[in-house]
Parts: C-alpha cells; structure tokens; sequence
C-alpha cells in the first residue's frame, strides 16, 4: 500500500511530463501502424504529393484536434464574443490577451504533430516516396538529357525496389555524385528537426524562468493552487448542480412552485 502511494505522488508530482510522454508514445505507435497498414508509395509521377500528404497531413490534424480537446482553449473563447462583450471582442487588448494565453497552449500541442514528423522523418519511408518524384532530385540525378525520361522513371520506382538505385547508377554514370540515399536524408533531417526542437524548448524555458517575477518555489506553490482550485471548484460545481437538478425535478413531478436557489 505504500509503495502504491509513493507511485501515485510521483505520477501526481510528474503528470506534465508523463503525459507528454504517453502522447508521444501513442503517436510512435500511431506512426508505425499508419506507416505499416495504410501507407503505399504509388512509385509515379505522384510520389511528391503523396509522400507530402501522409508527412504533413496527419500532423495538421494531430494539431488542430490538441486545440479541439484543450480546455483552455474553450475556457478563453466561450462567452468571449457574447453580445454583451460584443464590443471587445476584436479589440487589440483582447487579441493580445488571447495570443499570450494561447501561446503555452500552442506549445504544449505542438508535442503531438512534432513526434509525428520528428518519427516519420527518422522511419524515412513517407520522404523517401516524396523525394525520389521531386523535381529538385530529379535535377541533380538525372542530368544524362537523353536518358532523362527513363531516369525519371526508374527515380520513381525507388521507394518500391531498391534494386532501381543499382540500375538506375549503371544506366547513369553522371548521376552517381547526385544520387543520395533518401533514406539516409530523411533519418538526417529527423535528428536535426530533434535537436531543433529540444534546443528550443531549453532556451524558451530558461528565459521565461529568467523573467519570472516570482521565485522557483513561489511558481510551484502557485501551480499547486491553480489544481487544487479546479478540483475544489469542479466538486463544488457537482454537488451544486446536483441540489438544483433534484429540486427541479421534484417540483416537475409535484407540481409545485419551485424554491429560490442560488445560482452563480
């Protein structure tokens, strides 16, 4: 029994940083079964969309449903443009106030669709289709103009038999300089995008906190508070929306005039 509540403290203590590390998780998993069961190159002249549809595609929609499911979101848009706050509600105080609320929100949803790429970048198989039908590629290997057409194709087959570069290297002795390993480029620019960001998080985080006009120990008694006010307030809320939904019905049922209740 101790054991389970020194577990449950520490889960308590970290529960930003684990919950990180569970979106994070699930959205590997995600990646490796999306990659594995609905992902297949065309190995044609559609490569570059394709490849680019199921890079981008899923983080955007990782991006836009973290604000869906974010409560901070709704607890700063619902009301805000009522009609009696109408006049403030494009105001330039107001749209400021949103943009810093909004802004560790933004971060905190940007976990998600950065894993997705950060780890389909680093798997290279949706780079790989979309590199080897871009133009730029194509440029740089296929330089033989009369056999450019051919090359083209033989490009576009890569993602789909890796015995192509072999061919395609015998064929096109000028490409050989050129010819990178997609692969290889995407991995390359998946432990960069890593780096950028943990870079990034590491100076934000230590210039907000070299800002801060509290201490280290004021910020974290000031985010024990804020949960400790949210869970009394959504007890609060239960058990005084339960006395107002049981005094309604009661007075459905009898008939009667129902009682004044205060209600904030």
């Amino acid at each position: 029994m101790e054991k389970l509540r020194t577990a449950m403290n520490f889960c308590i203590r970290h529960q930003k940083t684990l919950g990180y590390s569970i979106v994070s998780l699930l959205t590997i998993a995600s990646e490796q079964i999306f990659s594995f069961v609905a992902f297949r190159c065309p190995c044609n002249s559609w490569n570059t969309l394709y490849g680019c549809v199921f890079l981008l595609v899923p983080a955007l929609l990782l991006f836009l449903f973290g604000y869906m499911v974010n409560a901070r979101t709704w607890l700063l848009l619902t009301g805000s443009c009522s009609l009696e706050k109408k006049h403030c509600c494009g105001s330039w105080g107001k749209g400021c106030f949103y943009l810093k609320v909004l802004a560790p929100v933004t971060v905190s949803i940007l976990v998600a669709p950065l894993t997705w790429i950060a780890v389909a970048l680093l798997s290279a198989t949706f780079y790989e289709c979309a590199a080897s039908g871009s133009s730029l590629i194509r440029n740089q290997v296929c330089t033989d103009m009369d056999k450019s057409k051919a090359c083209w194709e033989l490009l576009e087959k890569i993602p789909c038999d890796e015995n192509v570069v072999r061919q395609l290297l015998n064929e096109n002795s000028t490409s050989k300089g050129g010819l990178v390993s997609f692969r290889a480029q995407s991995q390359i620019l998946g432990w960069l995008l890593i780096v950028t960001i943990i870079t990034v998080a590491l100076i934000s985080t230590c210039i907000s906190r070299c800002f801060s006009p509290v201490s280290y120990f004021q910020l974290k008694f000031w985010k024990i508070y804020l949960e400790k006010e949210r869970e009394h307030f959504e007890t609060k809320a239960k058990e005084h929306a339960t006395q107002l939904a049981k005094r309604n019905i009661n007075c459905f049922f009898e008939a009667t005039n129902p009682p004044s209740f205060q209600t904030p």
